[in-house]
């Protein structure tokens, strides 16, 4: 079986540095790896090791730096590394990368049994990416999951997590999977896995390497724009209203109702 996982490089958000006049993240924020892309990589684990003979390869489109992430997820015990890098890639939205991800796979990992993905990014948080995969590839996709496991040699059994509760689908491989948090976390890589991830050859593909154009990729390629990027406003003190004294306090919050036109 050869599990393919897609992750994603993202800021940290608890030390985001951003520029208010630019629209955009400041050098020098740190990055990581996205918090649904770790659960992606965590399930991949966990099926190889239940699948003896298994193999996970996980691909990303970045800059050099996303070679960061691609480390982390060999150190958790993938064996391959993709990092799917070029100019002509900058600028792209979900359905521009999906392509390009769904390029990557076939010429690098074609007897991929399933794909796992993040469902969300913590900078998009659209979950377009995974599915637009799935499309181009032609394969079935799966979203919101929480618990995937093998029913038999062609069949998976996944857990979706909805609003009126957990759906449970049988999915035929091969197929795609968006993983949301599950009920178990991320293994933290161990110093043999770490020492592993260093020493494992990461190969570049480039726009050429994949045969592609330029108006099928990147800002080109892509039929969406982003139009304004700005950070969300911190959370401001509510109204305090004192109790001790109740014919004021009930004053004090009619005044306060009647300013915001509750009233």
């Amino acid at each position: 079986m050869h599990i393919v996982v897609c992750i994603k490089q993202v800021p940290d958000t608890a030390n985001l540095k951003f520029d208010a006049a630019s629209g955009s993240i400041q050098s020098g924020t740190e990055m990581m790896m996205n918090p649904f892309c770790e659960y992606a990589v965590e399930t991949a684990i966990r099926l190889k090791e239940a699948q003896e003979g298994s193999k996970v390869s996980v691909f990303t489109v970045g800059s050099a730096q996303a070679k960061e992430v691609l480390k982390r997820a060999v150190a958790m015990g993938a064996d391959e590394a993709y990092l799917v890098s070029d100019d002509a890639f900058n600028g792209a939205d979900t359905w521009a990368t999906g392509y390009t991800l769904g390029q990557a796979i076939q010429k690098y990992a074609p007897d991929y049994t399933m794909i796992l993905c993040g469902q969300l990014s913590t900078d998009g948080m659209n979950g377009i990416t995974g599915p637009a995969m799935a499309e181009f590839l032609g394969i079935p996709s799966i979203t919101f999951c929480k618990a995937v496991a093998l029913k038999d040699a062609q069949t998976l059994t996944v857990n979706r997590e909805t609003e009126r509760g957990i759906e449970v689908y049988e999915m035929t491989m091969p197929g795609l999977i968006g993983v949301m948090k599950c009920d178990y976390e991320p293994r933290i890589p161990s110093i043999k896995g770490v020492m592993k991830a260093n020493r494992t050859e990461i190969p570049t593909i480039t726009m050429a390497d994949l045969g592609l154009t330029a108006d099928k990729v990147g800002y080109q390629g892509s039929p969406t724009t982003v139009s304004k990027t700005w950070q969300k406003p911190k959370k401001q003190g509510g109204l305090k209203v004192d109790g001790s004294n109740p014919d004021v306090a009930v004053q004090q919050l009619i005044g306060f109702l009647k300013e915001q036109k509750v009233l």
